[in-house]
């Protein structure tokens, strides 16, 4: 990252977050916190709170929580450091950006200017042209009109060596740095797309920054006699990467936001057929396949995510990849029921109707593909039933979870006609057998806030945040039985701000802890707390902890890792101790048992 993460933390210093959300959401202060209707979400009650002092917001009711930059970067759908410039500017904030970043910055600068030139340049050229005639009636027959090659900024680009370039006077290193063009070996400045349909590539904010060329069908081969490619797009360029670049998104977001559901179509023609379909919420990758980033992007804005593909192309897909992303970015991918052969746009043109009922019926990817095996498989006989089910059992293996697979394993039995009892030790021993499929790398889901927590962690969690001075020497890690509360504590204790711990916590993962904290920032104390108050909150995280450690005791104890007048001499001074936490002699109490507790938690060798 260019911008130092001390100038974050300045500019989410200077941004006041009250002033920022309520040019969106009308706010009220109710007690320490500010409240008001989500802006995320449609409600009639007031479920979104805001912690001014921390500069946190959190909605009670769909869970979304941030800081000022994350609330800039949902609203505006901006990238984290264009948020941060954009806050940057508002707060009157130079950043200093490191040395390498700051030409890079600027260089970045010209290199969109004139991309977002090329392609109004290629776009007045197939509105006017005489020579792109050809392309206006090619997109006429697919029924593309001119309004929607306005909406889409379409363009044809001259079959011309150099009409580009020359005409807006770019630099060689302009081209070569936006892929619009390049030096050949005359040393000439040479365009890159010459004869081509263009379809502009902008990213989430609108922003053009590549272009996509399609040639026309029947066109000539290439000088060289060689058959050109159908499609031609950007390289890779500083202001375009391909695998964190959704074509559409720009267009979609709204539609997608309002929906819950993004459809990933394989072409620029397939999105412009879907959003001419009333599906305004299509996407395409571009040019490469749907991958890791992709699935990074499309969770911030949907959990239904379904792949309009067509059926090859769709059973295709990397399926040990998608089941372990929609884990991993806790999405749901569904799979359209295409008409055989058909893509979106061939559809679209042919029977909108259809296309909206497919993506209304799309099925779960497993379903999609165990469905092409079984409907593949010969039931006439008993050989081509075992053929399927042996086939249905290896995709089946394929995904991480007992209770999917069961649930589809009894489809298969019922399909197949075959007995449930025979199906299920064949599929277990796929799954525990790398030889005999591709294993899925699951990664372990981060616990979720809506998991019942210890109530004495929450309270001490509660203080940690809202009175740090005050309760700064009263807890220590070893207090906290609950993994997801450790953590959040020892953030909070390492000298970073709520927003850094959380940022931090989500960095490596923990976004079940990350979860709690965004809403334990914003939750509305219903008292002030008394040193009484505290000190019984102690007592009852020492209790917990103290049970925990006297549990480990006894195992030792029992696989005489400990010997037995040690154990019990350790459990009977325990008990005394814990039994004085209510009493005047609490303090001394506490003490030692904070000693014990950190010995006794301490790595033993």
């Amino acid at each position: 990252m260019a911008i130092s993460e001390a100038e974050i933390a300045q500019v989410r210093a200077a941004t006041d977050i009250v002033a920022l959300i309520t040019e969106h959401v009308a706010l009220k202060k109710a007690g320490r916190r500010w409240q008001g209707l989500c802006p995320f979400h449609a409600e009639k009650s007031p479920s979104f709170s805001v912690n001014a002092e921390e500069g946190r917001y959190y909605c009670f009711g769909c869970r979304v929580a941030g800081d000022q930059i994350t609330f800039v970067r949902e609203m505006q759908h901006l990238d984290f450091v264009d948020a941060v410039r954009l806050l940057a500017d508002r707060a009157g904030i130079e950043l200093h950006e490191d040395d390498a970043s700051g030409p890079a910055r600027k260089e970045r600068q010209e290199f969109l200017a004139a991309m977002d030139r090329a392609v109004q340049w290629y776009h007045e050229r197939l509105l006017h042209s005489p020579d792109a005639r050809p392309a206006r009636d090619y997109l006429r027959s697919r029924g593309i009109s001119g309004d929607v090659a306005r909406q889409f900024r379409l363009g044809w680009a001259p079959d011309d060596w150099d009409a580009l370039a020359s005409s807006l006077g770019l630099s060689a290193k302009v081209l070569e740095g936006t892929g619009l063009g390049f030096v050949n070996r005359r040393e000439r400045r040479q365009d890159a797309l010459r004869a081509r349909l263009i379809f502009p590539i902008f990213d989430s904010s609108g922003k053009a920054i590549a272009v996509g060329g399609r040639i026309l069908p029947g066109a000539p081969e290439d000088p060289d006699g060689f058959r050109q490619a159908k499609y031609k797009n950007s390289p890779e360029t500083p202001i375009y990467s391909k695998r964190r670049t959704l074509y559409g998104l720009n267009w979609a977001k709204d539609d997608i936001i309002r929906s819950g559901e993004i459809i990933v179509c394989e072409g620029y023609t397939d999105v412009i057929a879907c959003f001419q379909s009333g599906l305004a919420r299509a996407v395409a990758t571009c040019g490469t396949a749907l991958g890791e980033e992709h699935f990074r992007i499309m969770r911030n804005f949907a959990k239904r995510i379904v792949l309009a593909y067509d059926a090859d192309a769709a059973g295709q897909s990397a399926a040990a990849s998608v089941y372990q992303w929609e884990r991993q970015h806790e999405v749901d991918v569904f799979v359209a029921a295409l008409p055989a052969g058909s893509d979106p746009a061939e559809l679209a043109q042919r029977d909108p109707s259809a296309l909206a009922a497919a993506i209304a019926g799309a099925v779960p990817f497993l379903q999609f593909r165990l469905d092409r095996v079984l409907n593949a498989a010969n039931l006439a006989t008993a050989e081509g039933r075992a053929r399927g089910a042996e086939v249905a059992l290896r995709v089946l293996a394929e995904h991480p979870s007992d209770l999917v697979r069961d649930q589809y394993l009894l489809k298969v039995a019922d399909t197949l006609r075959l007995d449930l009892a025979t199906l299920r030790p064949r599929v277990g021993e796929l799954v525990r057998d790398p030889t005999q499929r591709i294993r899925v790398a699951e990664r372990p889901l981060a616990p979720r806030a809506s998991e019942p927590l210890p109530r004495p962690g929450l309270e001490a969690l509660r203080l940690v945040i809202h009175f740090p001075q005050d309760v700064r020497d009263r807890f220590v890690a070893q207090y906290f039985v609950n993994e997801v509360q450790r953590e959040i504590f020892c953030g909070l204790t390492s000298g970073q701000g709520v927003s850094e711990v959380i940022d931090q916590l989500r960095r490596r993962g923990e976004d079940g802890a990350a979860e709690v904290l965004s809403e334990l920032a914003v939750d509305e104390l219903d008292r002030e707390y008394t040193v009484d108050d505290v000190a019984a909150v102690v007592a009852q995280l020492l209790r917990s902890a103290a049970a925990v450690q006297l549990r480990e005791l006894d195992r030792q104890l029992r696989n005489a890792e400990v010997p037995p007048e040690v154990a019990m001499a350790t459990v009977r001074d325990v008990k005394e101790r814990l039994a004085l936490l209510d009493t005047a002699q609490h303090e001394a109490a506490e003490a030692d048992l904070r000693e014990w507790l950190i010995a006794s938690s301490a790595p033993r060798g």
